[in-house]
This record gives structure tokens, C-alpha cells and sequence, in this order.
């Protein structure tokens, strides 16, 4: 009896461990709902959009005044559009819910671009409503003179004094604010700003951006550049996100249309058999495994040209929609959004069960977008 007792004892933590694998196992299986081409339809594709909404709820990164940063900021801009597409009103007292725990505040970061990106989800509330009072302290906040506001230095957008693609994210706020206020200086400041940032970070000769100018010039093994996925997704998705608002006859407007266009091109030669990109986007061998918050914001990107008429559906619907299917099958049985890159500024190597919270909010994106298409095509 006694020796059995000491086996027992011995043999827990491999136990324990075996009972851990099966839980991962069992959450990294793909999502019955979706598999065999039902995430096609709209009611698929909002369950689909609930389940990991849901599962990211449950796991939250991090629970304190900080959460009101890019990477909780990227999975409400997420909420806000999922809402927009659907109409369902969960999604829109969920970022009601953190705007007031928040108090509709800037973001705590150190580029002034960074710290506008919980501030989409306020525009996007005033703009639902009506109620301008939601963005006064936003606006407040940019017309006070500070290390990263505009009205200091015209390179407010700096951080570690560098340019780089992913501040490109928060520019649709600007957008957004000239659309509730009615003050034009925000889009001014938005086409200054882009202006900066193209100029150092574009790749005029394939056309994609650089995560900062550390990486111009930067080859790998195989003697290719190096083109984070996710740093050159957060610039595609920024543009279309714009073009979202500027008004057709905006004379900003053509310099985005532009580069969309021809970003896109890029976006859809780089694409992998499974639908996928890969952590470096023109050398796939580099990091050989999936990246799904780059694919997400492409996917999202391609959506939303096909949508609004600006990409040709016939090229790049097949295309989208294979990034759609890839992502799919790379939800979990719980809802997690598997093989999302961990928190970094380059290339690397992806895990299975990475994920974070602004993958969830590039998931929304391209989901909104999947549910717009999928209503169109179900239409009489």
C-alpha cells in the first residue's frame, strides 16, 4: 500500500502535465462551426465573431489603469467594427463599457500616434450617438502643447526617435475626428503626419513598408528583405481604414487610394498555400511557420477594397477569401486565434498558442468585413 502511495506521488506531475497538453490540445482544435465552408455565411461568421470576442473576454492580457494602450486599443477598434457590420448591440456596450471605465481618456503611450488608439473606439461611439462629448478629451489632449502632441512639434509621432509602421494604426482617429468636429486641421495633421512616415518607410520598389528604417537594406539567408507581417499589416489596414472615412472628394483621398492600391498587389503576390503569410512577408523560408495578426489585417484590407469597389473582385476576392479560410482553421475549439506573434518590432518565431489581444481586434476586422461580403452575397 505504501509503495503504491509513492508511485502515485511520483507519477503526479506527469500526470498533471498530461492532463495540461490535453486541455491545449482540446482548446487548439479547430472550431466544429466553422469547419467545411459554413464560416461563409453571415450567421456562421457572427458566431464565429462571438466565439472569439468571448474567449478573449475570459482571457484577458492585463487588468489595470494601463489597459488603455495599442494592443487593448487594436481589439476594441475590432468590437467597434464587428458592431458596425452587424448591428449587434453587444458589441457596442462592450466598448461602451471600457470607454466609460476609462473615461474616454488618451492612451498611455509615448508616440502620440500610439496613444490615439483607444480613442477609435471613443470616435466610433461619438459617431454612433451623436454625443461629441465622448472625444472632448482627446481633442483636448491634442491641442495641448506636450512631447507628442501636434500643436508642439510636427513630429509628434516619434518614439525612440524613429518613424514606424504601426503608428500608422492610430491615423484614422484624425480622420474621424475632422468627420465629428468638423475642423479640418485633424486630417491636415493625419496627411502630414502619412506624408512623413511614406516617405521613410515605403518600399517604392515592391511597394510594402518597412516596420522603421533599421530594417531598410536588411537581408536574410536566402538573400531577401525583411518585411515584418504584422509591422507592414498594421500600415495596409491603417489606409483602408482611412479611406473608411475621408469623403470622396477630399483632396487627401487620392494619395491613399494610391498607395491601397498598390500596396495590395504586393499583399496578394506574398500570399502562402494555406492562405496565410508568414512572419517575413517577402521571405516566407525565413520563418517558415503561420502568422495570423499580419494575415488578419491583410485579410481585413482585401475585404474591405473588394467591399467598397476599389479592388477588383475578380482578382482579389479568391485571394481574400483563402485568407479567410486560413484563418479559420486556426481558431481553437474555444475561440482562441492561434499562431498570433507575441509583442515585438520584427520577424520571429511564432508559436502555436501565441496569441494576444490585438490579434482578437485584427480577427474582428477581417470578420466585419467576411460578414459584409457574405450579406452581399446572400442578397436577392
Amino acid at each position: 500500500m505504501m509503495k503504491m502511495m509513492r508511485l502515485n506521488h511520483l507519477m503526479l506531475p506527469a500526470i498533471l502535465f498530461c492532463c495540461a497538453c490535453e486541455a491545449f490540445a482540446e482548446d487548439a482544435k479547430p472550431n466544429p462551426v466553422v469547419m467545411g465552408g459554413t464560416a461563409a455565411t453571415p450567421e456562421a461568421i457572427l458566431t464565429l465573431m462571438h466565439r472569439v470576442n468571448d474567449w478573449q473576454i475570459a482571457h484577458p492580457y492585463q487588468k489595470s489603469y494601463k489597459d488603455c494602450n495599442w494592443i487593448r486599443g487594436t481589439w476594441y477598434t475590432g468590437v467597434m467594427a464587428a458592431y458596425r457590420a452587424t448591428g449587434d448591440k453587444s458589441f457596442f456596450d462592450q466598448g461602451l463599457a471600457w470607454a466609460k471605465e476609462k473615461k474616454f481618456g488618451i492612451g498611455y503611450e509615448r508616440s502620440g500616434l500610439n496613444r490615439l488608439f483607444p480613442a477609435d473606439s471613443w470616435c466610433e461611439l461619438a459617431m454612433a450617438t451623436g454625443d461629441k462629448r465622448m472625444v472632448e478629451k482627446v481633442v483636448t489632449e491634442l491641442d495641448t502643447p506636450g512631447p507628442n502632441t501636434p500643436v508642439a512639434t510636427p513630429v509628434w509621432y516619434l518614439e525612440d526617435g524613429r518613424r514606424y509602421a504601426d503608428s500608422l494604426f492610430g491615423m484614422p482617429v484624425l480622420a474621424k475626428l475632422t468627420q465629428i468636429t468638423g475642423d479640418r486641421k485633424y486630417v491636415l495633421w493625419m496627411d502630414a503626419f502619412f506624408r512623413d512616415v511614406d516617405r521613410e518607410l515605403w518600399d517604392s520598389e515592391e511597394h510594402f513598408y518597412y516596420r522603421d528604417k533599421r530594417f531598410i537594406g536588411v537581408k536574410t539567408v536566402a538573400g531577401k528583405k525583411s518585411v515584418w507581417s504584422r509591422g507592414s499589416g498594421w500600415g495596409y489596414a491603417a489606409i483602408a481604414r482611412v479611406l473608411e472615412v475621408l469623403p470622396a472628394n477630399d483632396p487627401t483621398r487620392p494619395r491613399f487610394v494610391e498607395r491601397f492600391k498598390q500596396f495590395s498587389i504586393y499583399v496578394a503576390s506574398t500570399q502562402q498555400a494555406d492562405g496565410l503569410w508568414r512572419p517575413n512577408m517577402a521571405d516566407p523560408a525565413d520563418f517558415p511557420m503561420p502568422e495570423t495578426s499580419g494575415t488578419a489585417f491583410f485579410c481585413f484590407g482585401l475585404l474591405w477594397g473588394i467591399n467598397n469597389g476599389i479592388l477588383d473582385r475578380a482578382t482579389y476576392a479568391p485571394v481574400a477569401r483563402k485568407a479567410w479560410a486560413g484563418l479559420v482553421s486556426n481558431i481553437s475549439g474555444q475561440g482562441k486565434v492561434l499562431y498570433g506573434q507575441t509583442v515585438g518590432f520584427k520577424p520571429a518565431v511564432v508559436n502555436q498558442e501565441d496569441s494576444h489581444e490585438y490579434v482578437t481586434g485584427a480577427f474582428l476586422l477581417a470578420a466585419s468585413e467576411m460578414y459584409k461580403l457574405a450579406v452581399a452575397d446572400k442578397a436577392p
